[in-house]
């Protein structure tokens, strides 16, 4: 028994020693994965499932197929009866031959037979309806989209110039610890020396705003993909580098009248108008009740049959038919302003993509080379004393700007690039 026990205690210990090797292994593979990273493409496709606003507006296509149950309902039947010469007050009345001699009753069920297919026009409309809607919802998700697209841009914009920020700050450090020597060895004065160490505070500053843009980029797009969806260390994992586009105009614009939403929901307005205009008209038919009752009368027993119409002498819906028919004008001229919308928006969104590609072939057909290799003769003649202070430093200035100009640059190209995809309706462009 002795020895079973220390068995069954040996197997314990083993496996507990196992099951922390196990979950240590998982620790530091955890660990070692670091934040979460993800795509522009997949950042798009978390917002599409997780962003609030958008499973908000997309409830509304619910509610627009319970509405199509409700519009495709036919009357219920009415079933009424009564009761007539009831000895209520002279009980001594009812004895057993009342139902033969004295009592009345009448048992009856009516239904209204609905005139001028008033269901199916009703059906239609609301199907219509809810077609209108879908393509809402999916405008919203256009938008939705560019507006994702452009937050994640702006992230990598921080992320880039952090990482400008913390190369310039690491540079400078160098070039201030090279000062500190000549200052010492007496080759520079103190107040060039004080130069030098005041324009290193402006390299930290750069630092610092650079990771508070990039701390806020993230938390603003993290709204916008759901904040739930997403790890608090989460990050961007795409490229921040020029991506360049040939298209044409025409091509574009006949793409974006074939795809946007927006146009899509205001031909379909067009369609609702006109099942609404035939719904009214349906409405201005009179519809019939008809009645079936059975009567009991002493001791006969009879059926009597009914109907009732009302009489359009005035009432035709003569004010919602003409409603309706202006209603459809109406809609024809937003599907005509629709339509001038989209090529609008996609020339505009083309121009501006054409006009920073120009920018950007200007600053990649030599400038940044320029900038940095002044920057750096500048920093080995100065280190050497063969160059002032001043020159160094106008030259340092030069190349951060540069550098600070062309990232903005990149990233205005990158947000009119998302312009024309969000103008075009769909990601995929040639």
């Amino acid at each position: 028994m002795n020895a079973k026990r220390v068995w069954l205690a040996s197997f314990a210990v083993a496996a507990a020693v196992c099951f922390v090797g196990l979950g240590s292994t998982e620790t530091l593979r955890a660990q070692a994965q670091g934040p979460v990273r993800i795509t522009l493409d997949e950042a798009v496709q978390m917002a599409l499932e997780h962003n609030h606003s958008l499973l908000a507006a997309r409830v509304t296509i619910q509610e627009n197929q319970a509405q199509e149950i409700t519009a495709n309902l036919r009357p219920d039947p009415v079933l009424m009866g009564d009761a007539q010469f009831l000895p209520i007050f002279n009980p001594d009345d009812f004895s057993s031959n009342y139902l033969d001699d004295d009592a009345q009753f009448d048992l009856g069920i009516s239904y209204l037979f609905e005139r001028g297919q008033k269901r199916q026009h009703r059906l239609a409309a609301a199907q219509d309806q809810t077609a209108v809607t879908r393509s809402t919802v999916a405008d919203n998700e256009r938008t939705i989209t560019f507006q994702v697209a452009s937050l994640y841009i702006n992230v990598q914009l921080a992320e880039s110039t952090l990482a400008l920020a913390q190369d310039d700050l690491k540079s400078f450090q160098d070039t201030l610890r090279v000062s500190e020597d000549r200052y010492k060895a007496g080759d520079i004065g103190e107040d060039d020396y004080l130069k030098i160490k005041l324009q290193a505070l402006q390299f930290e500053t750069d630092v610092s705003q650079a990771q508070l843009a990039k701390v806020q980029g993230l938390d603003d797009l993290r709204q916008l993909l759901g904040y739930e969806s997403v790890s608090a260390d989460y990050d961007v994992a795409g490229d921040f580098d020029y991506q360049p586009l040939q298209a044409n105009l025409e091509d574009l614009q006949a793409k974006a009248l074939t795809l946007r939403p927006d146009l899509r929901a205001a031909q379909q307005g067009v369609t609702l108008a006109n099942g609404q205009y035939e719904l009214a008209r349906a409405d201005g038919k009179r519809d019939i009740t008809g009645q079936i009752n059975y009567t009991h009368v002493a001791d006969l027993s009879s059926a009597s049959l009914f109907g009732s119409m009302q009489l359009p002498i005035f009432d035709r819906n003569q004010g919602e038919i003409a409603r309706t028919h202006f209603a459809i004008t109406q809609a024809q001229e937003m599907q005509s302003l629709a339509d001038g919308q989209v090529l609008t928006d996609v020339k505009d969104a083309y121009e501006g993509l054409q006009a920073n590609n120009q920018v950007m072939t200007i600053y990649r057909s030599g400038y940044l080379d320029d900038a940095k290799q002044d920057r750096d003769i500048s920093e080995y003649a100065y280190k050497r004393g063969a160059a002032s202070l001043l020159d160094f430093l106008d030259a340092e200035r030069g190349y951060r700007a540069t550098q600070l100009a062309y990232r903005q640059a990149l990233s205005a190209y990158l947000i009119s690039l998302e312009q024309l995809r969000e103008a075009v309706g769909t990601r995929s462009l040639p």
